[in-house]
């Protein structure tokens, strides 16, 4: 009987213990969201008005760039997944990599070749894993990212997209920094990444990010297969009025060059700074489930230990009376 209540206490203390991480953990997660939030938010509408302008500009302009206006029957795409460098935060891994996987087949079932280009710990630890190749991996910064973390794979897909004119992308490296030899450019690039809706609810996302979109049509989360093609033939479309007027300075084509490098990286640098609030926000929901988990197990494992421990004083108790009536009897007799 003692030895059991020495176990509950164990187990009590060992509880306690990691209920102190989680809710540090917690607290930590918690103090990173308004921050995140603040950045996302920050850098979001420079990400839209070059979208816009950018898309604008593929209906005005006569110029034939495949990062802008993409390429006749397209083979190759690119997928850029965004996943954390840490876990303990709920589903957020998983619920990311599945959506890649999920437009990955997608992109398959068209006929179009998947290079896979991976940001954080554990997306790159899962397709490893499973022995699939990655074109381009980067980690270390999933949960505070800066605009110069994101210049890796900017220049990475930039290079591949780039490269599509000319078949193959040379001297690339691989995942782990060596030489991958020749690579296939890519002709258009998706970008999965876990938008930040508010505290409690993180969606993930897949956008195209090249070529250039407009706003109905680069989610391909928001409108299914005939609603995007009600927009592209214009008759839900909000495009029939006053458009925007440009002036180029320098030439449009050194212009359009110089500019759609700088969009890819404010799309990638968007999408990480989203799921660097989302990443935050799972983990300050999976960890107070896990405090919440502990109390609850503290409390159990307590009213285990009172019974151990009442059943423990009732057996003495029942010892002593015991032993008083033996020694009571054997008095009688003498």
């Amino acid at each position: 009987m003692g030895a059991q209540l020495r176990v509950y206490r164990r187990r009590i203390s060992a509880t306690q213990s990691t209920r102190k991480i989680t809710k540090a953990m917690e607290l930590i997660a918690a103090s990173r969201i308004a921050k995140a939030q603040q950045r996302m938010n920050a850098a979001k509408p420079y990400a839209d008005e070059l979208k816009r302008a950018l898309a604008a500009l593929t209906d005005e302009t006569s110029l034939n760039h495949p990062m802008l206006n993409g390429v006749e029957n397209p083979r190759r795409a690119g997928i850029l997944l965004i996943t954390s460098d840490r876990g303990l935060a709920g589903g957020y891994n998983s619920n990311a990599i599945r959506r890649a996987n999920e437009l990955a087949g997608q992109l398959e079932q068209d006929g179009k070749e998947v290079d896979r280009y991976v940001i954080g710990r554990k997306g790159v630890g899962y397709f490893r894993f499973r022995g699939i190749e990655l074109a381009g991996a980067w980690t270390g910064f999933s949960e505070q990212p800066n605009f110069s973390d994101a210049r890796g794979a900017t220049e990475a897909v930039v290079f591949a997209l780039e490269a599509t004119s000319e078949g193959t992308v040379k001297g690339s490296d691989d995942a782990d920094g060596r030489p991958a030899g020749e690579r296939p450019g890519i002709d258009e690039l998706w970008v999965v990444y876990t938008s930040f809706v508010n505290s409690v609810t993180q969606t993930p996302r897949a956008v195209q990010a090249s070529p250039v979109q407009s706003d109905a049509e680069d989610d391909l989360d928001k409108l299914d297969d005939d609603d995007r093609n009600t927009d592209r033939d214009g008759a839900d479309s909000d495009d029939d009025g006053p458009k925007p007027l440009y002036e180029f300075e320098p030439e449009p084509g050194a212009l359009i060059k110089a500019l759609l490098p700088r969009y890819i990286s404010s799309r990638i640098f968007s999408a990480l700074l989203e799921s660097a609030a989302s990443e935050s926000a799972a983990r300050r929901r999976a960890m107070k489930s896990a405090s919440d988990n502990a109390t609850d197990l503290i409390k159990t494992y307590t009213r285990l230990a009172n019974q151990a421990r009442q059943a423990e004083i009732t057996q003495e108790i029942s010892e002593i009376v015991g032993g008083a009536d033996a020694l009571a009897n054997a008095g009688a007799e003498e």
